[in-house]
């Protein structure tokens, strides 16, 4: 195997396939892919189907707590399951850049491999193509995932109650500071690392303690326009308890020094639980006895009044209104 990726490796030719024998086989085989065709060719077990995609572009790919193939994974398995659904199936599309160290894609796809054993999914499918030097950022993937909802379940941002309770499952803002530390080269006294995890597990547990009307993983754009954007899909109004949301002593003090707002920063294993009352405080519970979820709280309710806007009762008794994220805080940080 040639050291580094040349133009010949995406031409479909003998590199091409020495490229996926002796990388993405090796590290990704399984019953399905190894059928080798021009399509994947699976049983789907009854009920729903679900079908997300996403791109990942992040700088650098590696950092703190993961990389750019971990990430992949772990989104795109995310996205499925706060639809409410069991994660079966992903694809894998790679764009590379010319003069990438094989030795550094190997890793990538070793992540890969790791993140879809611990998250139960197959890579089923995929295709890679290649880019003259400089037309690209070494690395970009692009996944698609499939899974299946139970035909009972039904989940949706379009579905938050005036009386429903807000819940995440622990501390905010790690994964865009873990990010932009690494592409900026700061190291702080206490290391920040991203929250990148699958959460179907947390997600599960959560749903079979009680009633759940929404789930949303808040990654770009953070907690607020999450919020901002469930708000507006329910018709509700959202206000949040500025001391009950979960925000590390080192994040906080980071984002201080930066100028960030924890509420806007990205996440990438962080899951916004809503839910009736009835049901709020036995999902708590559940959440805070799964690893993912030890730091979990309820942060907030929905509210009739001021539908389609969230709002944020301050530490010092007054409240503020938390817009919708406009423009990147940080670029390329997923």
């Amino acid at each position: 195997m040639e050291p580094r990726i040349l133009l010949a490796h995406g031409g479909g030719g003998g590199a091409s396939h020495r490229l996926i024998q002796e990388v993405f086989y090796r590290y990704l085989g399984n019953d399905i892919l190894l059928q080798g065709n021009d399509a994947a060719v699976f049983d789907v077990v009854p009920g729903k189907l679900a079908m997300t995609t996403d791109c990942f572009v992040v700088q650098p790919i590696f950092f703190r707590g993961g990389d750019i193939g971990k990430l992949a994974v772990c989104g795109t398995v995310n996205d499925l399951a706060v639809s409410g659904a069991r994660p079966l199936y992903l694809s894998l599309g790679l764009i590379i850049e010319e003069g990438l160290p094989v030795e550094l894609l190997e890793k990538v796809v070793a992540s890969i491999a790791a993140a879809c054993l611990e998250a139960g999914v197959k890579i089923v499918t995929g295709d890679t193509k290649v880019v003259e030097k400089g037309k690209a950022d070494q690395l970009f993937i692009n996944t698609t995932g499939l899974g299946i909802i139970p035909e009972s379940v039904r989940v949706g941002g379009e579905m938050a109650r005036p009386g429903d309770l807000v819940l995440i499952n622990g501390n905010i803002g790690e994964h865009g500071l873990a990010v932009m530390s690494e592409r900026a080269g700061i190291n702080w006294e206490t290391p920040i690392l991203s929250d990148c995890a699958a959460l179907h597990g947390l997600i599960a547990e959560a749903m079979e303690a009680g009633a759940v009307h929404c789930l949303r993983d808040p990654t770009r754009g953070g907690l607020a326009t999450t919020l901002n954007e469930i708000s507006r899909q329910s018709h509700v109004g959202i206000i949040l308890e500025e001391n009950a949301i979960p925000v590390s002593g080192a994040v906080r003090g980071a984002s201080e020094m930066l100028g960030f707002d924890p509420l806007y920063l990205a996440n990438e294993g962080k899951v916004v639980v809503i839910a009736p009352p009835a049901s709020a405080k036995a999902i708590l519970e559940r959440m805070r006895r799964h690893p993912l979820g030890k730091d979990s709280a309820i942060i907030g309710e929905a509210v009739a009044e001021h539908p389609g806007l969230v709002a944020l009762k301050t530490a010092f008794g007054g409240e503020r209104l938390l817009d919708m994220l406009e423009g990147e805080m940080l670029p390329r940080i997923c």
